[in-house]
């Protein structure tokens, strides 16, 4: 004789244990996402918002980035500024770490630029190495002329 009671039980374990199972994996995915934690990435314009006109025209652009990104290959780093659909490539100061700067050649007669910065580069994913970029809000140059020159000293953004 089958004893159906004894089935009954094996049945509600199995299904108690499946229960166990998934908060135990709810349990771990949400640690995981505790430990990882967020990457953020930020582009901090360093470049005035007013220059004076140069006699060369060509004009100093500043930034700098920053990121928690453990797998971030630094190295792989290629800044660019972008204007009138042209980019120009940024390079690393010496003594500031993810300070980029670069100068770009702006028209006579030009009296505002928009440019942004785009910032590519490379991270070590799970057994491969992986590519992303970072693009920056549109920012505005404007140039003036040596009579309007008042202090544009620390007129930043």
């Amino acid at each position: 004789m089958v004893n159906h009671c004894a089935l009954y039980k094996q049945r509600r374990d199995v299904a108690v244990s499946g229960q166990l199972l998934m908060r135990w994996f709810g349990f771990i995915v949400a640690i995981s996402f505790l430990l990882v934690g967020c990457t953020t990435s930020t582009i901090t314009n360093l470049t005035p918002k007013k220059l004076p006109r140069t006699t060369t025209g060509l004009y100093p652009i500043e930034a700098m980035f920053k990121s928690n990104q453990r797998t971030l290959d630094r190295e792989s780093m290629r800044p660019l500024v972008i204007f009138n659909n042209q980019a120009f490539p940024m390079r690393r100061t010496q003594l500031t770490k993810g300070r980029w700067e670069t100068v770009v050649p702006i028209p006579d007669g030009t009296q505002v630029i928009n440019y942004h910065f785009k910032f590519d580069y490379e991270y070590n994913a799970i057994r491969m190495r992986s590519a992303d970029s970072k693009l920056s809000p549109p920012f505005q140059l404007h140039i003036v002329d040596q009579d309007n020159i008042g202090n544009l000293l620390m007129e930043r953004e």
